[in-house]
């Protein structure tokens, strides 16, 4: 039964043939028979067919973003921005607070200011280089950016790792971190000396009781986003991270925020991309530098509306791609088979072989053939032994 069976399956694999036949005249009969051509060809040509059709079908479960562009006309909601900035003073010397262009100023009502040691940890410093690794390839290949909008690096935290133990290391740094939502119109962020008081004039800080030689404004940027947080985003300024040994140093961040709509299979959200322009100096009045020191993050808001959707192809253009798939292998397989047969048949023309042999020699040799094959008769008289 075995055996039955393996040779019906055998049978069916042979009859498998992709390839037109060739006309009854052109066709020789031989020992060996044509059936291990046709069938190698015919196993080639599907392979090819399931291999590429498999290849499809990855492309089919695969999306990509698609980026749209329109004006915002949402003027009338507040824009949140979020914070988590470490800087290396105390609390009590330092002061932060906004001032937009509608002469608005927004204490840090909203802000939390909480003592800190300015060093990180082993395992704190290995995620900021890593955080530092993201950002830098983020910079070189753009189309990482849609890896994390469709993977959101799979929602993990983005936020500087606690201290694994209590140090006892003195508090000389000051985190300010927390939001704030102001008018979607430019305004700025300051982070300097003294802590931020307003007048009808403006506003100022109170740094007089402050000594000059406890200025440092050496920071580290853990977060820093516009708009609704996303867990693992990952924003340009996250991780940055400055060390200044000047008293008198200037940090200022030039920022351009875009609305942004992401729409994707797992997530829906309105939040803000922002491109920024990094620039320090050292305040010095002799010099013509003049200043205050400090952190100073100066934005303004976009124009333009960037909506980010997650694409995918549609059932039906799969079908098709899988159609146009098969069809041009059996016609590109159809041709080349049908130009071999020609090419044979012109050389068979040319040295008159085959069925283009004179018909002289095909019937002597067919006798020929005839003759080898007869069997020898022996004789009546024969002496049995």
């Amino acid at each position: 039964m075995r055996r039955l069976s393996r040779k019906k399956a055998l049978s069916l694999v042979r009859e498998l043939d992709a390839f037109p036949k060739v006309s009854e005249s052109y066709v020789e009969t031989s020992a060996s028979g044509g059936t291990g051509l046709t069938f190698h060809l015919s196993l080639i040509a599907f392979s090819a067919m399931a291999l590429l059709a498999i290849l499809e079908f990855f492309v089919y479960r695969d999306t990509w973003m698609k980026y749209e562009y329109s004006v915002d006309k949402d003027f009338s909601s507040k824009l949140r921005i979020n914070i988590d900035i470490t800087v290396a003073m105390k609390c009590q010397h330092v002061g932060a607070d906004i001032l937009d262009l509608a002469e608005t100023m927004i204490t840090s009502s909203g802000l939390q200011y909480e003592p800190a040691i300015f060093e990180l940890t082993p395992q704190q410093r290995l995620w900021q280089r890593t955080l530092l690794l993201i950002q830098n390839r983020l910079r070189e290949e753009h189309a990482l950016q849609e890896v994390l909008y469709k993977t959101l690096l799979k929602g993990g935290p983005t936020a500087l790792p606690p201290r694994e133990d209590a140090s006892m290391e003195p508090l000389n740094a000051c985190r300010i971190h927390g939001h704030v939502y102001v008018n979607k119109v430019a305004g700025n962020l300051h982070i300097t000396v003294g802590k931020p008081i307003h007048h009808p004039q403006g506003h100022a800080h109170i740094a007089a009781f402050v000594s000059h030689e406890t200025y440092n404004f050496s920071h580290r940027i853990d977060h820093l986003s516009f708009g609704e947080e996303i867990p693992g985003v990952i924003n340009p300024l996250d991780g940055t991270e400055k060390i200044t040994y000047s008293n008198n140093q200037m940090f200022q961040y030039f920022i351009t925020v875009v609305p942004t709509r992401l729409n994707t299979h797992k997530i829906s959200a309105d939040t803000h991309q922002f491109s920024v322009t990094e620039r320090e100096r050292v305040i010095n009045h002799a010099a013509g530098s003049h200043g205050v020191s400090g952190i100073f993050v100066k934005y303004d808001m976009s124009a333009l509306m960037v909506t980010v959707s997650e694409q995918h192809m549609p059932l039906w253009q799969f079908l098709v791609r899988l159609c146009g798939i098969i069809g041009g292998i059996f016609s590109t397989t159809g041709m080349l088979h049908g130009l071999v047969g020609f090419c044979f048949d012109v050389i068979c023309c040319r040295f008159k072989v085959g069925v283009y042999r004179p018909r002289g020699d095909m019937q002597l040799q067919h006798q020929m053939n005839n003759v080898n094959h007869q069997a020898p008769l022996l004789p009546d008289n024969v002496p049995q032994e």
